[in-house]
């Protein structure tokens, strides 16, 4: 859904739809609210289920400054654009992408 404001795309947010250029909000009818509720449990950075058999890596944790992490590669963007590496804290589980 697009915001009919600014015209870009809204995300979910605690059960409503949000814009989050111009603050748009709109409530989310009965419909609808199973399709949120799933965005909303994905999440942006999308790991496997089993994360145990996941690579690791020596990187520091922006939250926790551990030293490991599991990572993964996707691509993000077309087939012509490099993947981007994604990577998960095997103490605090934190996600984050490289820059």
């Amino acid at each position: 859904m697009f915001c009919p404001k600014c015209r870009l795309l809204m995300f979910p947010t605690n059960g409503k739809l949000e814009c989050r250029k111009c603050g748009y909000v709109k409530k989310v009818e009965k419909e609808e609210r199973s399709i949120i509720k799933k965005k909303e449990e994905r999440g942006l950075l999308i790991l496997p289920e089993n994360i145990e058999t996941m690579p690791k890596t020596k990187v520091n944790c922006p939250k926790c400054s551990n030293n490991e992490a599991y990572w993964v590669l996707r691509q993000m963007r077309a087939a012509d654009e490099p993947a981007t590496r994604i990577y998960r804290c095997t103490k605090c589980n934190h996600s984050w992408r490289e820059n």
